[in-house]
């Protein structure tokens, strides 16, 4: 199996990160400071190795160091599958980002051909709770890891939808406006549809096969609608026989964007949502670790892990099972808390640094957790 890791990372005017030149070898990252010193900016810096808007979902010029707002970079070397990669992805003055690998110009559907990210944030924690989107999205994001195409049919069926929602709430009854537009939902959603039951399969066969401190989540795919039609003529078929109560609803009420991921505290038989906080918490962190298992088996390299205050969480014996799992995984995950002593258990199998602020720009130094 090949390595997958950042040896060099470079920020320039990159959230509170004025400049920064980093090394790192291929062992887990701990990133530790005080709150809002900077450190889970480092985190939103690496997801841009990866398809999209980053761990923060945010807009390229959101991501411009205050009050200048010239704009960023951030540039890494990639050791990735025996080769090495220079990415490097910027804004200039609020426009959107650009990528270029190996000194050529790229798309960001070309990432994902090189390294695979994955991530937990605070903000995930009410993932079984809150609404249908947020989950999605997180399905869609463990979809892409395992299929960097995703996001292309993803982009092609949103841009449809949102044509022929226009003509839904505009009223238009005549199925020549609708024809075209549906064809390229039935086909860009019948893959979306897809690549989601192949991900979801990928996942249950990596926790299946895994012994684990983190309980394993039973997961199915949903709809509002029953069956979702999983062939392109169906979705097709779907569409339009749906147009007459999508009129009256003003938008498309059949397709993949109606899904949702449901999940079930296996061992024990209780839905996800029943869960108490920290049973919700383990079984996320089972999640990003059977993708991270699967995507070591199906890229051929462990994914760079980014765990926003993870550590803090969780318990000592399911931190420390944590780190035993991530090293034995052989992933470079970068991790951040507030002090070293979250980070203990992983004594010199990890590397350090400390992010300090001073007048409203991020320090970066290293500092042995012991």
């Amino acid at each position: 199996m090949g390595d997958l890791y950042l040896s060099h990372l470079t920020l320039s005017h990159f959230r509170s990160h004025k400049g920064a030149r980093l090394t790192f070898d291929a062992r887990p990252v701990a990133i530790f400071g005080p709150n809002g010193a900077g450190k889970t900016n480092i985190l939103e810096a690496v997801s841009l190795f990866s398809p999209g808007r980053g761990l923060r979902r945010a807009a390229a010029q959101d991501m411009a160091r205050r009050p200048e707002a010239l704009g960023w970079k951030v540039t890494g070397l990639l050791q990735s599958l025996h080769q090495v990669h220079e990415v490097e992805t910027w804004s200039e003055e609020g426009a959107a980002r650009q990528v270029r690998i190996d000194g050529k110009t790229a798309s960001q559907t070309a990432l994902g051909r090189i390294a695979r990210v994955l991530w937990l944030i605070p903000s995930m924690d009410r993932l079984w709770i809150e609404g249908t989107e947020g989950r999605r999205r997180f399905l869609d994001r463990m979809t892409l890891s395992f299929r960097p195409d995703h996001a292309e049919a993803t982009l092609t069926y949103e841009k449809a939808m949102r044509e022929r929602n226009r003509l839904l709430k505009d009223q238009v009854r005549d199925a020549h406006w609708y024809i075209a537009l549906e064809r390229q939902m039935a086909e860009s959603g019948a893959a979306i549809h897809a690549n989601r039951l192949y991900a979801l399969d990928q996942l249950r066969a990596a926790q299946d096969k895994a012994e684990t401190a983190f309980p394993a989540a039973d997961l199915e795919l949903t709809t509002t609608e029953g069956d979702m039609p999983d062939t392109p003529a169906d979705l097709a078929d779907a569409l339009a026989e749906s147009r007459f109560r999508d009129l009256a609803a003003g938008r498309t009420l059949v397709g993949p964007h109606r899904a949702d991921l449901y999940g079930v505290y296996a061992a024990k038989g209780v839905p996800a949502r029943d869960c108490s906080t920290g049973e919700q918490k383990a079984l996320l962190v089972s999640l990003i670790l059977a993708n991270a298992r699967a995507l070591a088996r199906d890229f051929g390299a462990p994914p760079l892990l980014l765990l926003d205050e993870v550590a803090a969480h969780l318990d000592a014996g399911r931190r420390a099972a944590l780190y035993d799992e991530i090293c034995a995984l052989g992933a470079q995950a970068w991790m951040t808390g507030t002090g070293p002593e979250l980070f203990a258990e992983l004594g010199d199998r990890a590397q350090s640094v400390e992010v300090t602020e001073t007048d409203g720009i991020s320090q970066i130094s290293e500092r042995p957790l012991q």
